[in-house]
């Protein structure tokens, strides 16, 4: 199975998402090694993804209309997120690049933003804390960053979906880092339920250790309860695909 029909499969269509939805449809989905680690020690960037699994996740942006990281995943890789790998891109989608950075410490040279002056890339969507610096706001939206601050110290989950679905993103793939992969596990709506609707997660064989960074689900109250939709093998990696249910 191709990359673009595995994603079809377990991913809802655009026409099936409702105007009438109250949040954006949301997938979390990350890299992890064999012990259950998605960063070396401190944070740092690990290659874990091969170029099939990678090519996967390329094809998984054109099908989202917004994907978020967390500013430590933002200043540790200085990401594009784009859909670079997928061959003839220029015809697809491209996704609306979100950080949360509840102090602003994105630095304005970096790639999200150099890539939109250049006209690669879109213009970054930055939620932070109410209390961040005005001066960082100021650089960063001279650079072409739009501000959005937000309850909950920057990080309140909630709040930014309720931005996002009045500007009209009806769906949103969520990377990481640790405390935005953490964050998404342990969010629930005002019904008590879970708000990541797919988990799709890719399994490197190789081990890191114990000074490596995994997720952490110490502060969930709950677990999630997952329906298997599909594995493949794509490459070196195993890519998992779950639909989330209820809570355990």
């Amino acid at each position: 199975m191709s990359a673009p029909e595995f994603l079809h499969a377990v991913l809802p269509h655009p026409l099936q998402l409702s105007d009438g939805a109250r949040r954006p449809w949301v997938t979390l989905t990350y890299a992890q090694s064999l012990d259950a680690r998605i960063a070396g020690a401190g944070g740092k960037q690990l290659i874990l993804s091969g170029k099939e699994s990678m090519l996967m996740t390329h094809w998984m942006r054109t099908m989202h209309d917004g994907i978020l990281v967390g500013i430590g995943t933002a200043l540790n890789d200085n990401p594009q997120l784009n859909t670079r790998h997928v061959p003839n891109n220029a015809s697809l989608p491209a996704p609306r690049p979100i950080i949360l950075d509840p102090h602003l410490r994105l630095p304005p040279t970096c790639k999200l933003l150099t890539n939109y002056a250049a006209r690669t890339g879109r213009r970054p969507w930055i939620f932070c804390s109410p209390s961040a610096p005005s001066a960082q706001r100021a650089l960063l939206e001279n650079a072409g960053a739009v501000i959005f601050p937000i309850p909950g110290n920057g990080m309140d989950l909630h709040a930014m979906l309720d931005v996002l679905h009045e500007r009209g993103i009806k769906s949103l793939m969520a990377e990481g880092g640790q405390r935005v992969i953490s964050s998404f596990y342990a969010a629930r709506d005002t019904d008590g339920r879970p708000i990541v609707d797919t988990l799709i997660v890719t399994v490197a064989p190789m081990l890191v250790g114990a000074a490596g960074v995994g997720v952490a689900l110490d502060g969930a109250e709950k677990t999630l309860t997952l329906e298997h939709l599909h594995t493949e093998i794509m490459g070196k990696d195993t890519v998992v695909a779950c639909r989330v249910i209820a809570d355990a």
